[in-house]
């Protein structure tokens, strides 16, 4: 793999992602350790039974289980491992080594999408809360909010985006507030940005059905798990939206339900994401849909 690193920045024993139909997939963990003025990005991996006729793809995002999107579970069928090999080559000679980077609202599915994709390019996958958490000795994200409060998490934030700029061939999943901030654009944008659009309400089932003790965010609202996911993400959407729309690319899983004939984004597979993701990217490195593309 052709992992470039800037001085001082040391990227070692990266995944290393198998072609799809080719090897078995891995189940990734991401860490890592600190020395001065470095940060050592590592990821172990466990190689699983590959079936005849599907790819199993298992990741895993704090204690969230209870929604696929938030679990990382994903099977997905020949047919569609097809699509995304086809997707995936069709980007590659436009992407030219560039990292991607996946935005959106807590609960959206940035890691289990992100895998996917990474695992189909190539790409080694990196989650820059995880990164985060370990730069601060391995504390949750919501231990470093109550302990040391949200501006000291988005100055971490700011630092780990900043360390990955600098590198190549990686899928990062990005914290639901890194948008909020115009220099992590600056190094976004060194990249390609991937903006995954969810409904508020999917969301708020979503987060409701699995606990709120991880997003430090939603502590603080009244009512029922529903209510009080609904509330404070419809309103942290109404302070993101605009900084959302920087993005290079738009996954809108309503216009994906559509186009799918789904009833409701709820239908969609990790992996009707994954495809629409790569579709939309390569729509923006061909110099299609200007500002950003749509589905």
């Amino acid at each position: 793999m052709d992992v470039k690193a800037a001085p001082r920045l040391q990227l070692s024993a990266v995944v290393q992602p198998e072609s799809i139909g080719r090897r078995p997939p891995s189940t990734c963990r991401l860490g890592v350790s600190r020395e001065p003025q470095s940060l050592r990005v590592f990821v172990s991996s466990t190689m699983m039974r590959r079936r005849t006729t599907a790819l199993e793809v298992s990741c895993s995002y704090g204690n969230i289980s209870a929604s696929i999107l938030e679990s990382g579970s994903v099977r997905a069928p020949l047919d569609e491992e097809l699509i995304l090999k086809n997707r995936s080559q069709e980007i590659q000679p436009y992407l030219n080594g560039r990292c991607i980077y996946l935005v959106g609202m807590m609960g959206s599915g940035k890691t289990t999408v992100g895998k996917i994709m990474s695992q189909v390019l190539g790409y080694s996958f990196c989650d820059s809360d995880a990164l985060v958490e370990e730069e601060v000795g391995g504390n949750s994200v919501a231990d470093i909010f109550k302990q040391h409060g949200e501006t000291f998490f988005r100055n971490k934030e700011t630092e780990v985006l900043h360390k990955l700029s600098l590198m190549h061939q990686l899928v990062i999943s990005t914290g639901g507030g890194a948008v909020t901030r115009p220099i992590n654009w600056k190094y976004m944008h060194k990249g390609v940005s991937v903006w995954l659009d969810v409904p508020v309400e999917a969301l708020a089932q979503r987060i409701a059905a699995v606990g709120t003790n991880s997003r430090p965010l939603l502590h603080y609202e009244a009512g029922d798990p529903y209510t009080r996911a609904f509330m404070r993400l419809s309103a942290l959407f109404e302070e993101r939206g605009e900084a959302y729309a920087n993005a290079n690319a738009r996954v809108s899983l309503k216009n994906i339900a559509i186009k799918l004939g789904k009833r409701d984004v709820s239908e969609l597979s990790p992996t009707d994401i994954a495809i629409e993701a790569l579709e939309q990217i390569d729509n923006f490195l061909k110099g299609e849909g200007g500002r950003y593309a749509e589905c």
